[in-house]
């Protein structure tokens, strides 16, 4: 176990800044003395994990490259989503779907897997557009960007598209805090009539915010203790679906510290 660190320790190292280091470089790095990083270099090497480049120094290997390309790793938010939703359908009854943050500030429905009872929630929209902050999913999607766009969104024009829908710049500054804290946001009726829905972050690689996770149902099975419960499972899910993309809890902490302007 303590080789299988040390490797990973190594191969953490690499990235766009310094696709190659040397033996030196990589010791001060994960702190090992440079004989022992030169032993696990040599078997990483044999096993193809990484590769010699000029001057002694090292790379990534061409085994990482392959696994990346052969299928196995999800492509995208989508692949890496859709077995955690029909996890989640199975677990919650309700249906479960995938929302991907658009450039423009906007969000699209990716996918679902509906609940299996006959009243039930059913995206139609998919790849259409919807404003922030509408539902839980465009709340939790807002809560965790970057607190200057927050801002942005919250001076306005907020659209009311129900009664529900919360359009005091104040209160939903609160509920952003509130979703950071608890790590899932929860809607009641706010963008579709009789609708209930809760929503957790799923971030990219480098910790940005790339879309949500969200289960909903009606109203008459959604009560506020089981959207609680829910929220956590659907936040647990959406993490799960994060480190298949790449994020680290460091790169998360760093992104939510941004999202709440520190």
């Amino acid at each position: 176990m303590q080789s299988i660190d040390r490797a990973v320790a190594i191969l953490r190292c690499f990235d766009a800044r310094t696709p190659d280091l040397g033996i030196s470089d990589l010791a001060r790095a994960t702190g090992l003395s440079t004989s022992t990083v030169h032993r696990l270099l040599l078997a990483m090497q044999e096993n193809g994990l990484v590769r010699q480049t000029a001057h002694r120094r090292y790379a990534i290997g061409p085994l990482v490259v392959q696994l990346a390309h052969s299928g196995g790793i999800p492509a995208g938010l989508r692949d890496a989503a859709l077995p955690v939703l029909r996890a989640l359908r199975d677990d919650t009854g309700e249906t479960a779907a995938v929302h991907e943050l658009l450039p423009s500030g906007q969000r699209v429905v990716l996918d679902q897997v509906e609940s299996f009872h006959q009243l039930r929630r059913t995206y139609t929209e998919f790849g259409l557009p919807v404003s922030l902050p509408l539902g839980a999913p465009g709340k939790v999607l807002l809560a965790f960007l970057p607190f200057e766009r927050q801002e942005e969104v919250l001076k306005g024009p907020l659209e009311q598209v129900q009664p529900a829908t919360i359009t005091d710049p104040a209160v939903l500054a609160q509920q952003f805090a509130d979703i950071r804290r608890r790590g899932f946001a929860m809607s009641r009726t706010e963008r579709t009539a009789g609708i209930c829905s809760v929503a957790a972050p799923v971030y990219g690689y480098s910790g940005e915010i790339a879309g949500c996770l969200s289960v909903s149902g009606p109203e008459m099975r959604m009560p506020v203790e089981r959207m609680e419960e829910f929220g956590m499972r659907v936040a647990a899910g959406a993490w799960s679906v994060s480190e298949l993309l790449g994020a680290t809890p460091a790169a998360r902490d760093r992104s939510t510290a941004l999202a709440g302007g520190r």
